[in-house]
């Protein structure tokens, strides 16, 4: 996955717009979008989109975003949802491990209710909306092995942190919102999961988002949310891999091949003057094969 958009799940119009895009994934929000009173009509609407398109061999997969295990809605989120068989469920404002594998204690007793296939619905956690998160990110490492990937919010945690703004006047994350998104990534490959960035919330500075996507693939990011469509051609362009990366992973591979040594490649070669070691075949690998799934 490149790009994940969220739809507020009650609106049947947005999330026959979202199905007009490149999205690699659509997120049906249960949560933040959506107000308490319209919560019951959403699951409704997402449980019933879901299984119009169940079966059917589409471009996208379908994510649904319940509310949190702290809310009184989580529950009656998972219960209308799980038999509609999503791709997966995202988890907001999750404070530990602890809670990843409750959730999915209850997911997987819900597939069997529902004789779905075990363990075919994947899960997504936010992980650092809270400061009792960020003090727990060790807890997220050993999780259950249905969670694919990790995420961070920095709207919720300016609200739980009581922060006048997350960016300082230059558009750069302040302190404690740089050090959420480090957390993230660096959790996320401790855990084997995909990390994925947070929103880009002014859809219309296309610039700043590209710049954004950018900063996030370089250092490591696989993946990017957004909340408009218009964002998410710049986010599948900056999160696949491009001709001159293509080409030079390709040269690095090739130099590894040629050099040979005792019977298997040596430990360090040489492109275009610049001494490379293990990491870099390992990095170049990984280019190429998320070149493979993405360019056709």
């Amino acid at each position: 996955m490149r790009s994940l958009l969220f739809v507020p799940a009650d609106d049947k119009r947005k999330s026959l717009k979202a199905i007009s895009t490149n999205a690699d994934i659509i997120v049906l929000d249960l949560e933040d979008s959506v107000a308490p009173e319209r919560k019951a009509v959403a699951r409704e609407t997402a449980r019933d989109l879901l299984k119009d398109v169940s079966g059917q061999a589409g471009k996208f997969r379908y994510f649904v975003r319940i509310n949190d295990l702290l809310s009184p809605y989580w529950r009656l989120d998972l219960d209308t949802i799980i038999e509609a068989n999503p791709d997966g469920i995202l988890l907001p404002k999750a404070r530990s491990g602890q809670d990843i594998n409750e959730l999915c204690r209850c997911i997987t007793e819900l597939e069997a209710r529902h004789t779905l296939p075990s363990a075919r619905i994947d899960l997504m956690a936010l992980i650092t909306e809270t400061p009792e998160a960020m003090l727990n990110m060790s807890s997220f490492i050993g999780c259950d092995s249905r969670l694919k990937a990790v995420t961070w919010g920095a709207e919720d945690l300016s609200s739980e942190l009581g922060a006048k703004t997350n960016r300082d006047e230059f558009g750069n994350y302040t302190g404690p919102f740089e050090l959420a998104r480090t957390l993230t990534l660096l959790t996320a490959r401790a855990a084997g999961c995909e990390p994925v960035d947070t929103v880009y919330t002014d859809f219309k500075d296309r610039e700043g988002l590209r710049t954004e996507c950018r900063e996030a693939a370089r250092d490591g990011f696989t993946a990017k949310f957004a909340i408009h469509p218009d964002q998410i051609d710049i986010i599948n362009e900056e999160f696949t891999p491009g001709p001159e990366e293509i080409a030079r992973a390709k040269a690095i591979i090739e130099a590894f091949s040629k050099n040979q040594k005792d019977g298997g490649p040596t430990g360090v070669t040489a492109v275009d003057g610049q001494m490379l070691d293990r990491p870099h075949l390992i990095q170049a690998r990984r280019i190429l094969e998320r070149a493979k799934q993405f360019i056709n």
